[in-house]
């Protein structure tokens, strides 16, 4: 008799993915599809999944990007689905072009390039530009301060390369990560609040995440905390600043350019505004890095059931000690890991390694067992109060 052929794996692509971290989802085990009623893992950029229809075999979502507003977080939460990001692979792009960015301001380049494209051929030619120029002097970077609000990987390379540059930089950030503290230049000035960056910085660049407590972060009432002629820098989500408050900035001439990657049809045609067709990451080596590093995620999850990125669930790695593991999707409440012990206990299986961590209301644990583990078992532990999944992963 034939043996039984495995279903592969299906992986729903959704947006154009570098073949790069494609190529990654071994063939022999994943089905890398464009359609699928009910994949097990769904793979995104900027798809926007808040009224798509999840099927019941549903694992997980990876975003090939740092930004997940595109999908709806909390509505996986509940169904213990993770939702993997790639935070930092585009982390170089974004500097560069929040440098770009800071250049084009301080040195008057865009009014200066329509100046030259508006010239016409004369014999007065070297003439107008010679008389042209004087308007659109600018000034260097060095001896000037930055402010950057948010000292992430993106934050604290915009900070290294502007002091590298000769600038003065001021940051502030209130949930600073201890790995972010470590890679933050030590030259950095800590700033006590928002309003201090505002008042102190020529230039401020923004690298915080969307939320309630950072959407507009700038807003009318701060705006004119600006030093006059200050540049603001919006290399994060469009959200982190009002519209009305860069036109009220604009006008009163406290903000002398407003940069942004993120236009606004309210700021299209205003003489200050620099607006790009949200550039952040597309470049080709950012493109690769976070389709790599969502696709190694998103195996490492569905094979080993280990999650590293996962902005509803906490990180949890667990090298292999046995052929036959068990993850469990849990929300945090007491005692959820005694009550998965008794039922592996009562079923007779011994544990050979377990790990248990929680992220706000998330849990997520991971077992080893010494023997292989049966359907009645799984489906126990799926109708224990609080478990959200259970996924047997064994080695063969």
């Amino acid at each position: 008799m034939a043996k039984a052929r495995t279903k592969k794996c299906e992986i729903l692509v959704l947006n154009n993915i570098a073949q790069v971290g494609l190529k990654r989802f071994p063939a022999e085990q994943y089905a890398v599809v464009k359609e699928a009623k009910d994949p097990q893992a769904i793979l995104v950029r900027s798809a926007d999944l808040h009224k798509h229809e999840f099927g019941p075999s549903l694992k997980a979502v990876g975003r090939a990007g740092a930004g997940v507003n595109n999908i709806p977080v909390s509505t996986l939460s509940k169904r213990g689905v993770p939702v993997f990001n790639a935070p930092g692979a585009n982390a170089n792009a974004v500097k560069e072009l929040v440098l770009a960015g800071m250049l084009l301001a301080a040195r008057n380049l865009p009014p200066a390039l329509d100046f030259v494209r508006g010239l016409k051929t004369s014999s007065e030619f070297d003439a107008q530009v010679e008389d042209g120029k004087q308007q659109f002097a600018g000034s260097e970077l060095p001896g000037h301060t930055l402010g950057i609000i948010g000292l992430g990987k993106i934050g604290s390379l915009v900070a290294d390369a502007a002091i590298r540059l000769g600038m003065n930089v001021l940051g502030y950030d209130p949930h600073i990560t201890v790995d972010a503290a470590w890679s933050l230049p030590s030259q950095v000035r800590k700033a006590a609040s928002v309003d201090e960056v505002l008042k102190q910085s020529h230039f401020v660049s923004l690298h915080v995440p969307l939320g309630e407590k950072t959407r507009h972060m700038i807003d009318a009432k701060n705006i004119d905390h600006f030093r006059a002629g200050a540049v603001l820098l919006n290399f994060s989500r469009e959200g982190v600043v009002a519209d009305d408050a860069v036109v009220k900035g604009l006008n009163s001439h406290r903000l002398k350019w407003y940069v942004t990657d993120f236009p606004s049809a309210e700021l299209l045609g205003h003489a200050g505004v620099i607006a790009l067709p949200h550039l952040g990451a597309s470049t080709r080596e950012a493109e690769d890095n976070s389709a790599i590093m969502v696709v190694d995620q998103l195996r490492g999850f569905l094979e080993e059931g280990t999650i590293a990125n996962a902005v509803n669930f906490p990180s949890v790695e667990m090298s292999r000690e046995s052929p036959f593991r068990i993850a469990i999707a849990n929300a945090n409440v007491p005692n959820m890991v005694g009550q998965i012990s008794s039922a592996m206990a009562g079923a007779g299986l011994n544990i050979h390694n377990m790990v248990n961590r929680s992220k706000g209301e998330m849990a997520y644990t991971l077992v080893d067992v010494d023997s292989p583990v049966n359907k009645g078992l799984v489906e126990g532990l799926g109708r224990i109060k609080g478990v959200l999944a259970v996924r047997y992963l064994p080695t063969s």
